[in-house]
């Protein structure tokens, strides 16, 4: 029983936490682009999120009379459930949620995250939904190829699957020992949460608002609560992989802290760059990234060898 209520207690406070974390946004960029951002609906703007909750779940629901429309349903609805999903890997202290392959597993989710997003654009039936969810499965299969040797790297140095145990391996974070991969790792989770200057599916001055264009209501609702729950659990992930460490600052910061600077990271690139052309998101990563990860990964293992 007590088990059940911490699942509930946890996925309750994630999705609290998703909902003001859009509200830390839209201030965030409204003083970005000097501004004061939501303030009008009562306490400085904090009810925001509930408002805007009920704003969508109470508007209409329309759907395309030729989609599919059991996919054309589902799929929201399964993007949300990978991202709350990927929360089951928070490093906990109960034994009843210790993952002893938690890395394998963020592997495999991360891998399946894409077919929500694939069947979202194939199932509205709309060649504008289509090509941006063409766009997204090309954009993400070079992400996670990248994304898949800069964590075969750093579980060579850490020698472990475990996210508790990689908590407390090393003394110098590993964004201090390998700054260039951790800038290669930030770069490709920008990519692989659609956000900017990646944000390439949903990029709304070519392709209309990109594979969400057919979604209103509770549906638009769902893809937009997945989209900042996954940036919450990447910025989790970069946490324990890059800036865990056994020192005693870094060990006072604690986890939830460091994924809320990461995740201030990702609204401040957003205020700063331009999204970039998709012609130079593939050089980007097929030319420039992919080498040097796979580098980064003989380095790693000539490290292990002479260790």
């Amino acid at each position: 029983m007590s088990s059940i209520i911490i699942i509930i207690l946890t996925y309750f406070m994630i999705l609290l936490s998703m909902a003001f974390f859009t509200l830390l946004e839209r201030k965030f960029l409204g003083y970005v682009q000097l501004r004061k951002g939501p303030n009008k609906i009562s306490l400085m703007g904090i009810p925001l999120p509930f408002a805007d909750a009920i704003k969508l779940f109470c508007k209409e629901y329309s759907s395309i009379s030729s989609s599919n429309f059991l996919l054309f349903i589902m799929s929201p609805i399964l993007s949300l459930l990978m991202a709350l999903i990927m929360w089951i890997l928070y490093p906990f202290f109960y034994p009843n949620f210790f993952f002893q392959f938690g890395s394998l597993l963020f592997i495999c989710f991360s891998s399946i995250m894409i077919y929500p997003l694939m069947l979202a654009g194939w199932s509205s039936n709309s060649k504008y939904a289509l090509i941006g969810a063409i766009r997204s499965i090309a954009q993400t299969i070079s992400y996670e190829v990248n994304m898949s040797f800069i964590i075969l790297s750093i579980l060579i140095m850490f020698m472990s699957f475990n996210f508790m145990e990689m908590s407390f391996k090393f003394m110098t974070p590993m964004f201090m020992m390998f700054p260039f991969l951790f800038f290669i790792w930030f770069s490709t989770i920008l990519a692989e949460t659609n956000r900017t200057p990646f944000d390439l599916s949903e990029g709304e001055s070519e392709l209309v608002s990109g594979f969400n264009i057919e979604y209103s209501s509770n549906s638009f609702a769902f893809i937009f609560m997945a989209e900042y729950t996954n940036i919450l659990s990447m910025s989790m992930i970069t946490s324990i992989f890059f800036i865990s460490s056994n020192q005693f600052f870094f060990q006072t910061l604690f986890l939830s802290w460091k994924i809320i600077i990461m995740s201030l990271i990702f609204i401040w690139i957003r205020g700063t760059f331009p999204r970039i052309r998709y012609d130079a998101l593939m050089n980007l990563s097929w030319k420039i990234f992919l080498p040097i990860t796979i580098m980064s990964m003989i380095f790693s293992l000539s490290i292990l060898f002479f260790l």
